[in-house]
């Protein structure tokens, strides 16, 4: 499966407001930057409000249908980096022999050290969501979320928890890590939703 670029708009158009272009990639986080000399000690669990459990071994993960995309991401504190190629699995791919209970409406991505955050099902549903290891052809380095990290392009970047752990499926909207400190529950870049008070 191939996810190619939205139709091309002129820069200052991909940009939301009081964001600055960068062709750096910051390296933000909280806590400690995960190290994985082995990866059979790596699992990516999925539960919550589903029908089948299921728990993906990073080889099950690497051995579904790769999918690509290009995007833009842009970090709540004020930076935006254009043109991104993600490699991964789509979010639909990983999730759609699960069966996702109706009433779920709410995902709750965790991280390690215990680190979450939250988003509405149907955006992490979205064709542009992916599950990603490689960036612009490059594995993910551990300051970026190796060995996978979430990609939802079109809200601030917290929302795409690096070093993914599990996936919890749930009725209603519970707080993050972040959320829980201020930012604000959603995160539309192009509204500046960067803290609960905007």
């Amino acid at each position: 499966m191939f996810f190619g670029k939205i139709p091309k708009k002129k820069d200052n158009e991909r940009v939301p407001p009081n964001q600055n272009v960068t062709t750096r990639w910051p390296v933000l986080h909280y806590g400690n930057v995960p190290y994985y000399k082995d990866l059979s000690e790596w699992d990516l669990k999925i539960y919550g409000m589903v029908e089948n459990p299921t728990t993906f071994t990073y080889e099950e993960l690497m051995a579904l249908p790769k999918s690509s995309a290009t995007n833009d991401i842009h970090c709540v504190t004020g930076w935006s980096r254009l043109d991104n190629v993600w490699e991964g699995v789509a979010v639909k791919e990983v999730v759609k022999d699960i069966g996702i209970h109706p009433l779920a409406k709410y995902v709750l991505l965790h991280a390690e050290e215990g680190w979450t955050t939250n988003l509405p099902l149907d955006d992490f549903l979205k064709e542009t969501s992916l599950l990603a290891h490689t960036h612009n052809g490059q594995t993910l380095s551990p300051e970026h979320g190796y060995p996978l990290r979430a990609v939802v392009p079109h809200l601030y970047f917290w929302k795409s928890a690096k070093w993914l752990r599990a996936i919890e499926f749930l009725p209603m909207e519970t707080p993050g890590f972040w959320e829980k400190n201020g930012y604000h529950m959603y995160g539309d870049p192009w509204k500046e939703e960067r803290f609960s008070w905007d």
